[in-house]
Parts: C-alpha cells; structure tokens; sequence
C-alpha cells in the first residue's frame, strides 16, 4: 500500500466572481521515503493541493471531489477533530516565510514544545529535553534554546520550522517553498538538511517550488502544474531529460543551464488562465507555440510515453 494516494482530486474556492477551480482532477501516489516536487507558475495550484492534503485550506476552500489516502485512510472524509490526530503525527508542514509562520512574542522552544504537549503524552521537562534534541538534530546550538524568532537569523527560523514539522515523527512532510527569500547558501544548506532527515527517517516529503533545479537536485517524482492541473508526471530524470508537455519544455528554457551553450533564457508569453472560467481544451492553448485545433477545443487526458512518465498532451507521443 502506497503511503499518500492523490486521486482526482478537486479544491475549488466560492469568491464573487464565482467559483475557482483552484486544482482540478489531480492525481499522483507516493511511497515510504518518497519525494515529489510540485512545481509550476504561481497559481497554478501547488500550494492548495498540499493544503488539501492537510485539510488545512481557507474558509472559501471546499474539497469538491476526489479521495485523500494517507495509510489507506480518507482524509477528505474525515472531521476536523479526527483530522488533529493525524496532523503532525502523520503530516506535517514547513511554511513559507518562517518569520510569518512563528510567534513572535513567543519563546521559538516554547512553539515546538506546545506541538509536542498537544499530541503526545509528555511532561513539561521531557518536552524541552525533545525539543533540545530536535534543535540538535537541526543543527541549532543549544544556546538558543530560549531566544525569540527576531534573534534567530532567517536560516536558524526555517531549521526552528523543520525541527517543529519533525517534532512528532511524521510520515509525510511538506515543504511549501520552504527556502524563499534566503540567499543561495542557506538555501543549499536547508534543502541538505531536509534530504539528509528524509533519508535518516524515512520519510516521504511534498516539496512545493517555482525551481525546477531544487527538483532535479532532491525529489524523486515532479508533477508539473498549469491552471490546476498536473500537465505532466514522473520520475524526475525523465521528466527533466524528456519533457514532452510544451509547458514543460517552456518552464525548462526559463531558466539557465550553466552546463550548456550560453544562451538567453526564453520567458512564457500571455498569462495562466483564469481559473473561474478556464479556456476550453488544454489550457495552456492560448499560450503555447505549438497548439493545433484540436488543442483549443478537446481537454487532452493523460498519455503515457514511457512506463511512469504521463503528459496531458494530445501530441505527447510525438515529443518523446
């Protein structure tokens, strides 16, 4: 039994304007120790798809359709009190903006103590000796076991997040663009950080990033999002080496290959669709240079090019 199943899953939001197919049929499995990378345009539904996996979503959001196993069990179905169980424990999350995601009037040992008092069954000194042991694992000296997120740096705040997602042993963990806005360096030394616990406690991870480099360099699988659809999946080397959705291609010539020719990097003209009223067919029709009729008419399904690699694409076949 595979660990996380993903099956057409659908999160729509009610807004004014209407309703906002924010992910919309989207599928894809993980096994023990196994890591993902959700990668595509912002809005294109990495971000809420993790936060339906959590059942963590806004009061606009609805799970609209689709299952989520996490061991065999339902998530979508389950109630908001079954549903505390599970987090941490089971799954847990990494945010985004570490300074945001603390207390700042908060002791940061004291927030990753309450994680731990709430689900397991510890006194208030065994809790800190944990959470001496988490700054440990981490790499955060001991010494600032009672410092406040503001005298942390922006790497010890997001090693302090990773060491609160770990607290109580999870299965699964999601990194929503758990380095953003830290320079290169801190950003090589939390993603081998992350690497080496997955490895270490075999656990699986949901890694959330515009970076199709961070990808290639710590995921096993990549799902290519575009207007709340996965455009294409599989294993990283063939996605990467093969890419067969013109989406794909597009991202990959948007960013620099320091081992190639030099050359400039292509941007993607127009913009993602309005996912209130989607276009009709594929929707990144409008935008791609190789489209044909059937394109802006049809939705194209998944097709498999090469065992574990699928592309929604009517001419998968013919890029691969």
């Amino acid at each position: 039994m595979k660990l996380l199943e993903v099956r057409n899953l659908k999160t729509y939001f009610d807004t004014r304007e209407g309703v906002v197919r924010a992910v919309d049929d989207v599928s894809f499995s993980l096994e023990k120790g196994e890591a993902i990378g959700l990668v595509g345009e912002s809005g294109c539904g990495k971000t809420t798809t993790a936060l339906s996996v959590l059942q963590l979503l806004p009061k606009e959001g609805r799970i609209a359709g689709g299952e989520i196993l996490l061991n065999g069990e339902d998530f979508a179905a389950k109630s908001e009190e079954e549903l505390r169980k599970h987090r941490w424990r089971d799954v847990s999350i990494v945010f985004q903006g570490a300074m945001n995601a603390l207390n700042p009037v908060m002791k940061v040992s004291r927030q990753i103590a309450e994680a731990l008092l709430l689900h397991e069954e510890l006194t208030e000194e065994e809790a800190r000796r944990r959470v001496l042991a988490l700054f440990d694992l981490v790499e955060i000296s001991s010494s600032l076991v009672d410092c406040y997120p503001h005298e942390f740096s922006g790497g010890m705040r997001q090693r302090a997040m990773i060491a609160m997602a770990l607290a109580c042993g999870p299965k699964l963990i999601v990194g929503d663009e758990p380095t953003t806005a830290l320079d290169v360096m801190v950003q090589a030394q939390i993603l081998a950080l992350l690497g080496k616990l997955r490895r270490e406690f075999g656990m699986a991870m949901i890694l959330i990033t515009h970076d199709l480099s961070i990808v290639g360099a710590n995921c096993d699988q990549v799902a290519v999002m575009y207007g709340g659809k996965v455009a294409e999946i599989g294993p990283v080397g063939k996605v990467l080496r093969n890419p067969c959705h013109p989406y794909t291609q597009r991202l990959l010539k948007a960013f620099p290959d320091i081992r190639g020719e030099r050359e400039m990097v292509q941007s993607i003209p127009g913009f993602p669709p309005n996912l209130v009223t989607p276009p009709p067919g594929c929707r990144f029709s409008p935008r791609c240079d190789a489209a044909r009729e059937i394109c802006f008419s049809r939705e194209p399904a998944m097709r498999c090019v090469e065992p574990g690699h699928e592309a929604a694409c009517h001419f998968a076949e013919e890029r691969s």
